[in-house]
């Protein structure tokens, strides 16, 4: 009878930086939808100018910062890399995102 060879592979985690670039994704994306409720409701009041930029600058801060912790995250070893990726696409697409919604204000 063959000699069966049994092989036990360790069980890999996930970066936790990658974890951290998607949950800074997913809070940017939520304060992009509060931006919007804010600009929705509070069209008249002054005061709600300022609390738009502030959050919308805070949101892009974040999309920044996930970003670059997502592509950090790709240098661990022994991980997987999928939240890494999940991570670094989202927080591109706000990056960019945030980067025109600011030009067209701007212009």
């Amino acid at each position: 009878m063959a000699k069966r060879y049994r092989y036990a592979f360790a069980q890999q985690k996930q970066a936790e930086g990658g974890i951290y670039s998607v949950v800074l994704a997913v809070i940017s994306f939520v304060l992009f939808l509060a931006d919007v409720a804010v600009s929705f409701f509070l069209q008249e009041y002054v005061i709600s100018q300022a609390l738009i930029g502030g959050i919308s600058i805070c949101a892009m801060l974040l999309a920044v910062y996930g970003f670059f912790m997502g592509m950090f995250s790709f240098s661990a070893e022994n991980r997987i890399h999928s939240f890494c990726t999940a991570g670094a696409i989202a927080n591109g697409l706000l990056m960019v995102g945030w980067l025109g919604l600011y030009l067209i204000g701007v212009s």
